[in-house]
């Protein structure tokens, strides 16, 4: 067997120096990325949710309150604020973290004392009008009883909330006395009432 040589061209002067620096760049380069694959939003997306909303409260116009429920004012609305004898007209998308929506409706209404704590205390923050984001931590959510597949135990919520309008229950059972009175909708407890 025969060896062939070939000849190598002389390395230019200073050309060892820009290899080693390019190695030091390369490997800067590669540690920031790792660095930063371990925290801020990396971290705060794949962590735990007490992780995430510990990196969600640094961000810009979100505010925590006292029971760790977090909210971002996108339009602030006008006029009073609901209560828990109130019944709100909501438009709503709940999603999870990583972006899956588990339930949407343009226009529901409902007590806002029937909700779930963390949805609750966002409704009472907000005007007619308003539209704001709520992330809501597991144990102001549904904690460990998931009330469906689609959300897992311990989630964080997070919801677009649009607060269409709001009344007190006592307005509606006055309403619904009204209609009844008119015909309009059958008595309670009569064939065809609910």
């Amino acid at each position: 067997m025969s060896v062939t040589a070939v000849p190598l061209r002389p390395i230019a002067k200073g050309s060892i120096a820009k290899l080693w620096i390019g190695v030091a760049l390369a490997v800067a380069v590669a540690g920031g990325g790792a660095y930063l694959g371990t925290s801020g939003a990396a971290v705060a997306n794949a962590g735990t949710p007490e992780q995430f909303l510990a990196w969600n409260a640094k961000q810009k116009g979100v505010v925590t309150t006292a029971s760790g429920l977090q909210y971002q004012v996108v339009e602030e609305g006008k006029g009073p604020k609901p209560t828990d004898e109130d019944v709100v007209l909501v438009g709503y998308k709940g999603t999870l973290r990583d972006g899956k929506v588990f339930d949407e409706n343009p226009q529901a209404s409902f007590p806002v004392a029937g909700v779930v704590p963390g949805f609750s205390e966002g409704l009472k923050q907000m005007s007619r009008g308003g539209k704001y984001k709520l992330w809501i931590p597991p144990q102001l959510g549904y904690g460990e009883q998931s009330p469906a597949e689609v959300i897992p135990a311990n989630s964080l919520l997070i919801f677009e909330v649009d607060l269409l309008d709001f009344k007190s229950m006592a307005e509606i059972q006055s309403e619904m006395q009204r209609l009844q009175a008119e015909g309009a909708i059958p008595p309670q407890g009569m064939p065809g009432g609910r």
